[in-house]
Formats: structure tokens, sequence, C-alpha cells
């Protein structure tokens, strides 16, 4: 029987998940050494020691900030994650956020909690009260939506469900999200655009450096007064301190977000929750169980599903004997892996070869055992990063 794979877990996983990775082919717990595989959700591996043994890094949620992606990339290691396994939980959370700012419920119920109850005019108190929080009503007001991958598109066919106009904007999106889209979706050209056309401005695309500061100084001020913006995707990519300027301003309506932060704190039109966009328990089920049958088809038959370092790669077994390699993208590689496996005596059955970048990965069928002479000649091709044998379980 094949030695049991180790599965070292950093964060607290969904059961559901960890029940992907059998107990007769896997160990898995907290305090293991030399694993094969390291999964988390939320714990920083910058700087963190990260053995040699790991052939693969899984994050139980969206976002691999908290990852070494490109130190990880340079030892052939790639990093799955789960894209839009939590994204319904997180359209939700963005409904809630356009429905609080729009009726003002959070400053309602802190006027509710205050109100005596044993008081003779507490109705009157609450007639009264009330006229503060006069808000308004989503259908009929137009919603941008920055970034249309899974979120973005459950939050766009959400708000036109609702009466709301949608006006979106993604330079990156692929053909599956665009065929996703509803038809109403009407297209910007620009960031810029969203924010001039838009009431509710909702943000959903990674921190990048390309995206830090995405919404700032340089363009809070095309908003109509009073626009509500939402950013349920990272902090970093509104500047808060521009926030506070148009807020305190009076041009800036509202700011509804997931990460409260110094800056904002307290403020009277901020509205921070403390990241709950995937704290439901369908997300938390469906981000371990999607990394964790990933993990176990990259482990056991070397396939890539979701990695934001590889390029995807799945391959139908013709052979019990299968070879992963990892290699730069660069002229001729495939030659020379063909070359090291014919003087090798390994006969190739079927092989599959993808790039992605400056990564480049090939699954190989052979029709016998590969032997440790023949890997490490695999491993001494310039460019090469990593090779594995995976031989079918018995």
């Amino acid at each position: 029987m094949a030695e049991k794979l180790s599965v070292l877990v950093l964060n607290q996983i969904a059961p559901a998940g960890l029940a992907r990775l059998p107990p007769e082919r896997y160990r898995v717990g907290k305090d293991l050494t030399d694993p094969d595989a390291i999964l988390l959700r939320s714990a920083d591996l910058h700087g963190a020691v990260i053995p040699a043994s790991v052939r693969a890094v899984a994050r139980a949620g969206a976002g691999v900030n908290n990852i070494p992606v490109a130190a990880l990339s340079a030892r052939g290691v790639p990093v799955f994650n789960a894209p839009g396994a939590n994204a319904n939980a997180v359209k939700e959370l963005v409904l809630a956020g356009m429905l609080m700012a729009a009726r003002h419920l959070p400053a309602a119920l802190r006027f509710t909690a205050t109100l005596d109850t044993a008081a003779p005019d507490l109705e009157r108190a609450v007639e009264d009260g009330k006229k503060a929080f006069a808000g308004f009503e989503l259908a009929g007001k137009t919603l941008g939506i920055v970034g249309l991958g899974k979120v973005g598109a459950l939050v766009a066919d959400a708000a036109i469900k609702l009466g709301m106009n949608v006006v979106g904007y993604d330079p990156e999106i692929t053909v599956e999200a665009a065929w996703g889209l509803p038809s109403q979706v009407q297209r910007a050209a620009s960031v810029a655009e969203v924010l001039r056309r838009s009431m509710f401005v909702s943000l959903h695309v990674p921190l990048l450096e390309a995206t830090r500061h995405l919404v700032g100084a340089a363009n809070l001020g095309l908003l109509p007064p009073g626009a509500v913006l939402l950013n349920f995707s990272r902090e970093g990519v509104v500047d808060h301190e521009a926030a506070l300027e148009a807020l305190t301003a009076g041009h800036l309506g509202q700011y509804v977000c997931d990460f409260p932060g110094v800056t904002l704190h307290g403020h009277p039109k901020v509205i921070a929750l403390p990241h709950l966009g995937a704290s439901t328990q369908e997300a938390e089920e469906n981000c371990a169980v999607m990394v964790a049958e990933q993990l176990r088809a990259y482990l056991e038959h070397g396939e890539i599903r979701n990695a934001v370092n590889f390029p995807a790669v799945q391959m139908a077994r013709e052979s019990a004997h299968r070879v992963a390699i990892a290699n730069s993208n660069v002229p001729n590689m495939l030659g020379q892996i063909s070359t090291a496996m014919a003087q090798a005596g390994l006969n190739i059955h079927t092989m599959v070869n993808k790039s992605r970048g400056e990564m480049a990965y090939t699954l190989v069928d052979v029709d016998s055992p590969v032997t440790e002479p023949a890997l490490a000649a695999l491993r001494a091709i310039p460019g090469v990063l990593a090779v594995r044998s995976l031989p079918l379980a018995g």
C-alpha cells in the first residue's frame, strides 16, 4: 500500500472538507513535520519557514495575500484557492450593506438601544426620533460594480431583481464570466465611468499593485454627492484617508466595508463589519470541500484546478505510471523532457503541457515504472523546478 500523504492544517477547516481526505490515504493534523501540503485559511505564511517537503499550499478561500506565492512558484509549488465558493455569502452581505446604508439601519438601531422603555412618552419619542433615519429605496437607483467575477455577477443579478439599474466594469473579464452576466448589465469603459454613473458602487477585485487605492483621492470626487461606496473585496482597494476626507466633506454619503480600521473607526457615516464576507457555515464548507478536492487531485494525480500560479491541467489517467513536471516557461523544454525520458527507457503513452506566464506544467503517462535515476535526470534539466512520480495507488 502507498505511503500516506500528510497535510498540515494551520486553521480551523470545516469537517466537510477534511472528510474529503480519507484517513486510509492521508494523515491530517496541526503538528505534522515535513508535510506534503499545507491547508489553511488566514494563517500568514510570509516570513514562515515552509518545509522543503511541501508540494502544494491550499487556501480555503479566495484571496491569497497571506501566502508568498512568488517564492512558492520559484520552488514549483502550486497555490490553490477556492474562487466562487463563498460568492453567495459575500453577495448577501453586499445586499445587506446596501440596505443598511439606504435605510440608515445602524444609526436607527443605536437610537432604539438608548430608549427608556419605561418612559410614559415612549411612543412619542419613537415617532419623533425616527424622522432622523428616513432613507430611500433601492429600486430605480444605479449600482456600479467594479469586478465582474462570480461575486460581482451574483450581486448584479440580485440588484436587477430588486429593480436597480446596474453598470459594470472589468477589463480582465473571462469569457465564462461574461456568459454568466445578466444581459441587463450595462458596460462601462472605466472605473471613472462607473463612479460617475452610480449612486451605489460595489468593489469586487483582488488586492494587487494595480488595484491598490483603486478608489481614492483621484476619483472619489466623481461620485454623485451622497453616494454609497461598498468594499467587500480587500481593505487596500480603497484609500481610507481619501475616503475619510470625502465623508467629512459630505461628498461621499456612506462607506460600507468589511474591514474595521483606525482611520475610519467611529465615523458616523461608516458601516464597518468584522470581515464577515465568507463567515457562513455554507461558505466555509464550500471552500473547504473545493480546496480539499483540488489538493487531492494534485497530490494523487498531478492535476491542477484553481491554482493562482499554475495553468489548469487535467488529464485522464491512461497508465499506472505518471510524472508531473513544473518548469520555467522557456523554449525547448518539452524536447529536453522527452529526450531525458527516452534515455531513461521510458515510453511516453500520453502527455499534456500547458503554460501560464512564466510557469509551465507537464503531465506525462508512461508505460513502465519511473526510476529514481530517471527522476534525477529530469530534475537536472535547467529550468525544471519540481518533478514528482505519481504511481497509481494500489
